[in-house]
């Protein structure tokens, strides 16, 4: 099979920004090492690539890199060749909006209808116009990672607040956008049956256009560290703090009740804390200020050195439409309490402790168990690092992505011959 031009598109890829960010790196990655050209056409924040793959930069007006309407509004004047674009993305932003998936895709449209070197296109999870008229002059893929109308019903019944519920309407407004556009799109890869079944009912989707690929893993990365002493005290999770979809509240609350028996117990959170919010106000209440430890903005050898000196790791979130926590902890080899939703146990299979979703007792259960039997779970665990390095290898799942691209390419060229 003959190597490719290829270019993946980004609307954001911040390296610590999340798992789109680590999926970015990941993936152009992955298809360089099997020879192929790529770039990464992307938004603001940035991705931190490998040497091997090129990055393009796309930049609106990057408006969340400030809450000063005073900034945002230099940032507009700033701007050189104005277009109606960049008056959308400011006024969509001005009444709490998030444009940016809309108006990346605008700019990639008419990139590409200038700069069109390129066999294949794969854009991550923009789903938005622009999409569909590159779908026409290129072969392409949209990759959805899970329908973000997962993220807005849970965000709305977090809360009885009007005043936050037409906060989260505005936000989610690109919603529209994709569920217009993502039954448009001839072919999608999703990382789990979860969020393939999710894509067919939130957007429409026909289930033939949907090519299920695990999402890899470098499991040299995340992989445990025989010299470094585990901290039996302490457990890890990852979680965003005031995203409901993550349920840090019932890992805090688990928190508490085991406190009592275990007085030095502590919980490292790989995430960000919102002063403030939600979570900071919860963690005073239980009264775990020095308890809970907020570790963000961290590489991934850092995120692997907590693992690997971690005693349990929980996974409380309430739906995953991958779940990356999941498999760098099983690759570090730690005791795992997962959720058993959506696509967590298709990750886990027989390796992890799942749980009901919105249950602290269920984790502070868990958690005792574990301590009363470590050796038995830390088995498990390492009998899951095997499990993940058999079924979520880069090379694996890279064959998978070329097995969809080249017959992407045969279609479109048998279409357009």
């Amino acid at each position: 099979m003959h190597k490719l031009n290829i270019a993946i598109l980004s609307y954001r890829s911040a390296q610590f920004g999340g798992g789109q960010g680590v999926y970015i790196r990941d993936i152009s990655f992955a298809l360089s090492l099997m020879g192929h050209n790529v770039d990464v056409i992307s938004g603001p924040p940035y991705p931190d690539l490998h040497k091997k793959v090129n990055l393009i930069k796309l930049p609106g007006l990057n408006l969340f890199e400030t809450f000063s309407f005073k900034d945002r509004l230099k940032k507009l004047f700033k701007k050189k060749n104005k277009n109606f674009n960049h008056y959308y993305e400011f006024i969509s932003v001005l009444f709490g909006g998030f444009p940016e998936p809309q108006t990346f895709g605008d700019r990639a449209n008419i990139y590409l209808s200038s700069n069109d070197s390129y066999d294949l296109i794969i854009d991550n999870q923009s789903v938005s116009y622009g999409m569909i008229d590159i779908q026409k002059r290129f072969p392409f893929i949209e990759i959805i990672h899970h329908p973000i109308t997962f993220d807005y019903k849970f965000e709305l019944a977090s809360s009885k607040k009007i005043k936050y519920k037409l906060s989260r309407y505005r936000w989610y407004s690109f919603l529209k956008m994709q569920k217009k556009v993502a039954p448009l799109i001839k072919q999608i890869i999703t990382p789990s049956e979860s969020s393939k079944q999710g894509i067919v009912n939130e957007f429409n989707c026909l289930k033939k256009n949907i090519n299920v690929i695990n999402n890899g893993l470098d499991t040299n990365e995340f992989s445990p560290i025989d010299e470094i002493d585990i901290n039996r005290n302490r457990l890890i999770t990852t979680a965003s703090a005031d995203v409901p979809l993550k349920g840090l509240d019932y890992s805090l609350r688990a928190l508490k009740m085991l406190k009592g028996e275990y007085p030095e117990l502590h919980l490292v959170v790989i995430g960000s804390l919102k002063k403030g919010g939600h979570t900071q106000r919860l963690i005073r209440e239980l009264e775990l200020e020095q308890d809970v430890i907020f570790r963000s903005n961290i590489t991934k050898e850092q995120i692997r050195d907590l693992y690997s000196t971690s005693s349990v790791a929980i996974v409380s979130s309430l739906y995953e439409g991958f779940g990356y926590p999941v498999i760098e902890a099983m690759s570090c080899e730690v005791p795992l309490i997962a959720t058993n939703i959506s696509s967590i146990p298709e990750l886990t299979s027989e390796f992890a402790t799942l749980i009901e979703p919105k249950n602290e007792e269920m984790i502070y259960e868990s958690i005792k168990k574990i301590f009363s039997d470590y050796d038995k779970f830390k088995q498990i665990a390492i009998n899951g690092r095997a499990h993940i390095i058999k079924n979520f290898n880069w090379a694996k799942i890279t064959h998978e992505y070329e097995d969809v691209i080249y017959k992407t390419i045969k279609k479109f060229r048998d279409v357009n011959v």
